[in-house]
């Protein structure tokens, strides 16, 4: 009796022995396929977390600069290329020992290369811009006025005309946000600079020809130095559009 106890611990000894290593290897293999299942599942993941770059972009911009269509094409997730061109027709009055009229033309167009911060809304940007801004000035006097020192009458002078320029590249620097460079509607606003210089003051002209051509080009740079002062043009743009 005492041997067949013997013998049935002994085979419950080697039963259990036999159990722990395939429970072991089924545990294993249950792990390495819930492994597998994860790492399978991380790329979908990451999928969900990226959505694609949308690369094209175009819209409308409105603003000082002036009105005009817009593209811009994405690098990457931080940067692209956007190029746009605006118009704008202004008027002001001027004062000063003679009173002008003036009228702006504005029109250039633009490259700036855009830094989404990153890869958000906030962009930094800078470029060029063509500057094909011209100005007007007119000024018919009704009283008697002096011209470099000069007086003269309405019936002398007639009508005074001006013209103005600028330089044709203008540096142009600006801050502000457009929504990521992904899919969709987007809204825009920026503000900033374009390093444009002071407008140049073109030959001054009396169209009754009665004012001397040295008193002329002394009212042209008196306007002149009035403007010196005035280098930089500001920015302030708003604008929507679609990327896809």
């Amino acid at each position: 009796m005492k041997n067949i106890k013997n013998f049935a611990l002994a085979a419950s000894v080697l039963l259990a022995g036999a159990a722990v290593p395939a429970y072991a290897q089924d545990v294993a293999q249950a792990s390495s396929t819930d492994s597998a299942t994860v790492q399978a599942a991380a790329p979908q993941s990451a999928a969900v977390q990226r959505p694609k770059l949308a690369r094209w972009g175009i819209g409308v911009t409105g603003g000082s600069l002036g009105v005009g269509p817009e593209v811009s094409y994405a690098l990457n997730r931080h940067l692209a290329v956007r190029g746009n061109v605006t118009f704008l027709s202004i008027s002001a009055d001027f004062s000063g020992e003679q009173n002008y009229r003036g009228t702006a033309n504005l029109g250039s167009g633009g490259l700036m290369l855009d830094y989404h911060v990153g890869g958000g809304g906030f962009r930094l940007s800078a470029g060029a811009r063509i500057d094909g801004n011209r100005a007007k000035l007119v000024g018919a006097p009704t009283s008697t006025i002096a011209l470099n020192g000069t007086t003269y009458s309405p019936q002398q002078i007639g009508t005074l005309h001006a013209r103005a320029d600028f330089a044709t590249v203008a540096p142009t620097v600006t801050i502000g946000y457009a929504g990521t460079l992904k899919h969709g509607l987007k809204f825009g606003i920026e503000a900033g600079a374009m390093f444009s210089g002071s407008a140049h003051i073109k030959d001054i002209t009396a169209s009754n020809g009665g004012v001397a051509a040295a008193d002329l080009d002394g009212e042209r740079q008196r306007i002149q130095d009035q403007v010196n002062d005035y280098k930089v043009y500001p920015i302030l743009q708003f604008s929507v559009g679609y990327r896809f």
